[in-house]
C-alpha cells in the first residue's frame, strides 16, 4: 500500500507517517511536508521519486505527473488498465494525504494585492484531492487531520479502510475543493467589481450541530461563512449558559446587528428578531434603563443586545432581569463575576472588527433570502443617512431636538418588520409597531404602546403612508415630526394633512422594508 502526503496543516502528520510506516506502508511526499517529517525523525520518500522529475517553477508543479494521477486514478477492477500502468512501470497509490492553506482566511488578515493573492492559490492540492475522491472505490482521500486516527485503526483492523470511510471522505474532499474554488472566485469577482456573479458559490463551515430547528421535530446546524471578516455572531465566544438554541441565534443575532448600527451607546431588546426596546444613551447602563423602558412586558424573556463593553452597573441591571441572553463586544471583570450569578443566562462576546477596516466579500457581502427552489440575493440594507440627503417638505422645520430624534427612529425602524413603525423620545423608542399588513394598525399599535409619551415625540415610517388619515392620529396622539420615505401618489395630501396639524416631516427618499 502507498500513500502520498502533502499538506499545509502540519498537525499530526508525524503521527499518522509513523503509524503508516508501522504498519507497511510505503510513503512518499512532496518538499514541504518531507522537510517537515524529517524534522520530526521521519524519513519518506520524495515525490521525484516517483515522477523521476524535480520541482519545477519554485515548487508550484511538483504532483502534476501521469505516475503521479495515473496510480491515482486506475481502477483496480479493470484489469487493462493495471496492465497499462505495469507496462508503464508506475505503481497504484491508495491514500492521498492533502490540505490546503485556506485561501478566504490569507486574504482575509490583511488587503492582499491581486499578484500576492494569485500566488496563494493551490491548484495541485485541489487536484490531487480531486483525483483521490473520484476513485474513492479504491483510494482514500484525506483532507483533515480530524480523520487521521479512524484511517489508521481501519489499516490496522482489517488492513485496508474501509468503503464507508472512503466514501465519506471523498464527499469531504469534493466539498473542500469546491468551497476553496468558490472563495477564490469570490475574490476575483470582488476585486473586479462584480456583485452578482454568473454563478454563486456559498461556503460555509459547520460551527456546530444544534438540538433542534425552529420547532423540536426539525433538524439543525450552524454555519459559518468563510468569507466574512467583521466580528459577528458566528465568531462569538459563549462565556457562560447553556448553548443557544435555533432560535436564540437568530434573536442574538439580530440583537447585535440593531445595537451595532448606532454609534453612541445603545442597548436594545429583541423577541422574535424584532426589536421591542431600544434606547442610547452617554451611558451604556441608562441605555439599558431606557431601552427596558420601552416595552417592560415585552422585554420579559428577550435577548439583550449592547455595542459597548458590559460593565458593573449593566451588568446588575441584566442580572437583575428575567432575560434569555445577552450579547456585546465584552464584559469587564466585575461585570463578569456579577453575571456568574446568573449561571443559566447566556452570555456572548463578540470580537471587534478588524483594525484594518477589511470589509466582508463574497456571499458575506450578500444578503439571501430562501425561496422554493432557489434564492433571493440583494446587498444589505444600508442604514446610514446623511443629514444632507433629507427633504422637509412641511411648513414647519423639525428642531434640532426633533431631527436628532428622527435620525434615530429611523435607523431603528430599519431593523423592524413591515409594516414598520418606531415612535422615539429623546433617543428611546417609546412605541413601536411592525409585522403588520396594514401600515395604519402598525401605526395604531405603537401609538398604544407610547401611550402618553408620544406626546412631543416623533414618528418613523419604513414607507410610505398612502392614506393621509394616519398623520391625523398620530397628530392627534402628540408626535409632533415625521420622518418617512415619500414617494407616494398621496404625498401631496399627506403634507397638508401634516401641515394642518403643525407637523414637520422630512422625507428621506429611501425605503426600508425588512420581510
Amino acid at each position: 500500500m502507498r500513500a502520498l502526503l502533502s499538506v499545509a496543516n502540519r498537525e499530526g502528520i508525524a503521527a499518522l507517517a509513523r503509524d503508516l510506516r508501522a504498519l507497511g506502508v510505503e510513503l512518499f511526499a512532496t518538499d514541504g511536508t518531507r522537510e517537515h517529517l524529517a524534522g520530526e525523525g521521519v524519513e519518506v520518500e520524495p515525490v521525484a521519486a516517483l515522477t523521476t522529475v524535480p520541482t519545477l517553477l519554485g515548487g508550484l508543479v511538483k504532483t502534476f505527473h501521469p505516475a503521479i494521477y495515473a496510480g491515482i486514478l486506475a481502477r483496480r477492477d479493470r484489469p487493462a488498465e493495471l496492465a497499462e500502468l505495469a507496462e508503464q512501470g508506475i505503481g497504484l497509490i491508495d491514500i492521498v494525504v492533502v490540505n490546503m492553506a485556506p485561501f478566504a482566511g490569507q486574504v482575509g488578515l490583511r488587503r492582499v494585492p491581486l499578484d500576492e493573492a494569485i500566488e496563494m492559490i493551490d491548484v495541485g492540492g485541489t487536484a490531487l484531492l480531486s483525483a483521490a475522491a473520484r476513485n474513492h472505490a479504491a483510494v482514500a482521500a484525506v483532507a483533515s487531520p480530524a480523520h487521521y486516527g479512524r484511517l489508521v485503526a481501519e489499516i490496522r483492523e482489517r488492513g485496508i479502510p474501509s468503503a464507508e470511510l472512503r466514501q465519506a471522505l471523498a464527499a469531504e474532499a469534493f466539498a473542500l475543493v469546491a468551497a476553496y474554488d468558490a472563495e477564490v472566485g469570490a475574490y476575483l469577482s470582488q476585486i473586479g467589481g462584480t456583485i452578482f456573479p454568473a454563478r454563486v458559490g456559498i461556503v460555509l463551515e459547520k460551527v456546530a450541530d444544534l438540538p433542534y430547528g425552529e420547532n423540536p421535530h426539525q433538524r439543525a446546524a450552524f454555519y459559518r461563512e468563510t468569507t466574512h471578516r467583521d466580528g459577528t455572531l458566528a465568531d462569538a465566544t459563549r462565556l457562560q449558559g447553556r448553548p443557544p438554541t435555533f432560535n436564540d441565534l437568530l434573536d442574538l443575532d439580530a440583537a447585535y446587528r440593531i445595537a451595532s448600527d448606532f454609534t453612541a451607546p445603545t442597548a436594545v431588546f429583541v423577541r422574535h428578531t424584532d426589536p421591542v426596546g431600544i434606547a442610547s444613551d452617554d451611558e451604556p447602563v441608562e441605555a439599558f434603563r431606557r431601552a427596558l423602558e420601552t416595552d417592560p412586558a415585552a422585554a420579559f424573556g428577550s435577548i439583550v443586545g449592547l455595542n459597548r463593553t458590559v460593565d458593573g452597573p449593566t451588568a446588575r441591571e441584566i442580572a437583575g432581569g428575567s432575560f434569555e441572553a445577552v450579547i456585546a463586544p465584552g464584559y469587564d471583570e466585575a461585570a463578569r463575576r456579577i453575571l456568574a450569578a446568573r449561571p443559566e443566562l447566556e452570555v456572548l462576546a463578540v470580537p471587534p472588527n478588524p483594525a484594518d477596516g477589511l470589509r466582508d466579500y463574497g456571499i458575506a457581502a450578500l444578503d439571501f433570502k430562501r425561496v422554493t427552489g432557489g434564492l433571493l440575493v440583494e446587498t444589505p440594507d444600508d442604514t446610514a443617512l446623511d443629514r444632507g440627503q433629507l427633504q422637509v417638505v412641511t411648513i414647519r422645520h423639525p428642531t434640532l431636538q426633533e431631527l436628532t430624534d428622527l435620525l434615530f427612529a429611523w435607523r431603528a425602524c430599519a431593523h423592524v418588520r413591515s409594516n414598520g413603525i418606531v415612535i422615539a423620545r429623546n433617543l428611546q423608542a417609546v412605541g413601536i409597531g411592525g409585522g403588520q399588513v396594514s401600515r395604519q394598525v402598525a401605526v395604531e399599535i405603537a401609538l398604544h404602546r407610547a401611550g402618553d409619551r408620544a406626546r412631543t415625540a416623533v414618528l418613523a415610517s419604513d414607507a410610505y403612508f398612502p392614506f393621509p388619515d394616519v398623520i391625523s392620529h398620530a397628530a392627534t396622539a402628540g408626535v409632533s415630526a415625521i420622518i418617512q420615505p415619500g414617494g407616494s401618489s398621496r404625498d401631496e395630501m399627506a403634507i397638508e394633512v401634516a401641515d394642518r396639524h403643525h407637523l414637520a416631516m422630512v422625507f428621506t427618499g429611501r425605503r426600508h422594508f425588512r420581510h
